[in-house]
């Protein structure tokens, strides 16, 4: 983009996303699949695949910044899988977790954290040091007055949360005495959503995901029921400002449907 052309309609695309945004409806909660890690270190010609998951890992620190500039509250990203710990090399996994505590000490080394953090996923496959970091930033956080939430999604699977949901479920309604006969016939969506990992949490509007890959990868399977899709071609170290943006332009230019119907019909039979 060196010619003077270019340059040109450079500024004009980004004059109209930011003018997109500010007369559009914007995404409440963003759920982000942070692909294109290691395929990023390879194309740099990196040594370590690892060096991507730190690229990768700092710029989720920016890209949350722009979260906060264009005003969405909440922001789930996806880490790590319930499978990645056992599958991924143990070399990988290790850094990776490093990167994941030295994320939760900068949070607590915060004066003033911008982010009320939580954790959704089985933090029993983490390390030790890991899982009590992660606590101690949840904890430190839990209190800030930021209206602003970010969920790391570690140690995650969608199928084995709703397993989870539904075996809490069953337990508690045991051990107060109901029958198999009165679960069932009592049972609702409702009762599932609340004890899911995000439980308090709203479902996301929109997910973003990078690296061209068209799957959900069994993130958020449950709340994502009803979201809109994005799906980028870059990888997620590369994932500037501008895409962002666009992204949420492209949801605000969209019309909801939840099970057929428009948004704005059902915000209208809620009057």
């Amino acid at each position: 983009m060196n010619s003077p052309g270019q340059q040109l309609l450079y500024r004009l695309y980004r004059h109209r996303l930011r003018r997109q945004i500010a007369g559009g409806r914007l995404p409440r909660h963003a759920g982000i699949v942070m692909d294109g890690n290691r395929r990023w270190a390879r194309a740099a010609g990196l040594d370590s695949a690892s060096l991507g998951h730190r690229r990768g890992a700092e710029h989720l620190d920016d890209v949350l910044g722009w979260c906060d500039q264009v005003d969405i509250d909440y922001v789930t990203v996806f880490v790590c899988s319930v499978e990645n710990p056992a599958r991924r090399d143990p070399d990988e996994i290790a850094l990776l977790m490093e990167l994941i505590e030295e994320f939760a000490q900068q949070m607590l080394d915060e004066p003033r954290p911008r982010w009320r953090l939580h954790v959704a996923g089985v933090v029993d496959v983490l390390p030790d040091a890991t899982a009590r970091a992660l606590k101690a930033a949840v904890e430190a956080t839990a209190s800030c007055p930021s209206d602003k939430h970010l969920t790391l999604a570690i140690g995650y699977g969608g199928r084995r949360e709703v397993l989870d949901a539904v075996r809490d479920l069953l337990l508690d309604k045991a051990a107060a005495g109901a029958s198999v006969q009165q679960i069932a016939g009592e049972l609702s969506v409702d009762d599932i959503a609340s004890r899911l990992y995000t439980a308090g949490l709203p479902e996301p509007d929109l997910v973003i995901r990078t690296s061209e890959e068209q799957r959900l990868s069994n993130f958020l399977l449950w709340q994502s029921a009803y979201s809109e899709m994005l799906v980028s071609e870059t990888l997620w170290p590369d994932f500037g400002v501008e895409e962002l943006k666009a992204a949420i332009a492209d949801y605000s230019s969209r019309v909801r449907r939840f099970g057929g119907r428009p948004e704005s019909e059902i915000f209208e039979a809620a009057r």
